[in-house]
Order: C-alpha cells, then sequence, then structure tokens
C-alpha cells in the first residue's frame, strides 16, 4: 500500500482519530486539509442505508446547489428543428444531432453534461455504451430528457449536481471548492443533504444516513455529526 505524502499527513493532524465534527468546525477544517496548489473540489461522501442492487432502493438524481460547485460544465444538446436554437439561446455549448454522435463515436468526449429531446433518444442510443460507463447518458430522472431546455440548461450552468448511490450504497457530490466561504459550502451541504433526505426510497429500511464525511481533494476525511444533517 502506498505510503501518504507530507502534505496529507500533517493534514491528517488536523483531524481527532474518532471525533465526529459539527458541521461548520468540519468544513473550516477541511479547507485547511485543501493545501494542493490548485484549488481542489470539496466533496460530500455519504453512505446510506441501502441496498442499490435492489430497484426500489436506488438512489439518483439531481439538484442544484445555491452555490454552484465552483465549475462551469460544458453542456452537449442532442436536438433537432427550432430545439436548436433554444438550446443555443440557453448557453449550450454542442447542439446538434446524428453529426454529434458520430463524432462521439469517433472518439471525442468533451462536454460534462448531455441533455436530448425525447424525441433524439433513439440516435442517443447508440452511444449507450460510451456515453453509460462515463455516467453522460441522457436520463429522464436527472432531467436531462426533456422539451423544456433552456430550463434544464440553465439549471446545470447554475450549479446542478447529479447524486447516485454505487455499488456499496454510497453518494459522492461535489459541494464547492475550497476557495469558496464556509457559508456557502455549509449552505451546500445543507441542500443536498436535505435532498438526499427527501429522496429516501420506500424500500429503505432501518437508519438510511449511515455517515457523512467532508473531504478535499488530495485532503483525508472530516467525519461530520450525523445531528449536522437538516432535520
Amino acid at each position: 500500500m502506498a505510503k501518504a505524502g507530507k502534505k496529507y499527513q500533517e493534514a491528517a493532524k488536523l483531524i481527532e482519530e474518532g471525533k465526529f465534527y459539527g458541521l461548520s468546525e468540519a468544513v473550516e477544517i477541511v479547507k485547511k486539509t485543501a493545501t494542493a496548489k490548485f484549488d481542489e473540489t470539496i466533496e460530500l461522501h455519504v453512505r446510506l442505508g441501502v441496498d442499490p442492487k435492489y430497484a426500489d432502493q436506488q438512489v439518483r438524481g439531481a439538484v442544484v446547489l445555491p452555490h454552484g460547485t465552483g465549475k462551469t460544465k460544458k453542456v452537449l444538446v442532442f436536438a433537432k428543428g427550432d430545439k436548436v436554437a433554444e438550446a443555443e439561446a440557453a448557453g449550450a455549448d454542442f447542439v446538434g444531432s446524428d453529426e454529434l454522435v458520430t463524432k462521439i463515436q469517433g472518439g471525442w468526449c468533451e462536454f460534462d453534461v448531455a441533455v436530448a429531446t425525447p424525441n433524439m433518444m433513439g440516435v442517443v442510443g447508440k452511444l449507450g455504451k460510451i456515453l453509460g460507463p462515463r455516467g453522460l447518458m441522457p436520463n429522464p430522472k436527472l432531467g436531462t430528457v426533456t422539451m423544456d431546455l433552456d430550463k434544464a440548461i440553465k439549471a446545470i450552468k447554475a450549479g446542478q449536481v447529479e447524486y447516485r448511490t454505487d455499488k456499496a450504497g454510497n453518494v459522492h457530490c461535489p459541494i464547492g471548492k475550497a476557495s469558496f466561504d464556509s457559508q456557502k459550502l455549509v449552505e451546500n451541504y445543507r441542500m443536498l443533504v436535505d435532498t438526499l433526505i427527501k429522496a429516501k426510497p420506500a424500500g429503505a429500511k432501518g437508519q438510511y444516513i449511515k455517515s457523512l464525511t467532508l473531504a478535499a481533494t488530495m485532503g483525508p476525511g472530516v467525519p461530520v455529526q450525523l445531528a449536522s444533517k437538516p432535520e
């Protein structure tokens, strides 16, 4: 197992072993652990009491964080006719149909989110094996298969993030940058956790949120008290 670097070890000393921190204190600490030369992303890692192998216990959706993530996403839209102009006016970075499919099949993938109108999904379906594993396939549950392109694109540009459980029932999601002031990170955190609570599957039994951990891109995890989640 690789030994942690000196910066990581120094950052880890800021975290008391076995202690769970109140939200405000956890945010202050995680900002201090972000010592890389770039503006590190602050992520929230949530362990949920669900079993994702059952369809009725999967947690997936999207939420617009009040202060965004600090990153402007490149949006690609599959559309035809009048919807092309709507997508361009809303700020889409790439808009098209079959020509985009061909381009992606050729190896191009320089975008962060793909949106499509429902009538384009037959065409987009050809890209399932390419976009699916990358988490880029348009999905009605995420609001990325829609006729309201203006609303979808503006939400993504405003700081919408997608969340979904991995195979172990965990959710990993960015809530901002280390350069954000603490209050913005707190408010983004609360919005995400509140959304996850509301998304609790009917099939989930027992304790739903099992652990909450904040971490910078290159830093150690800071455990957050469960009482710090929105009620």
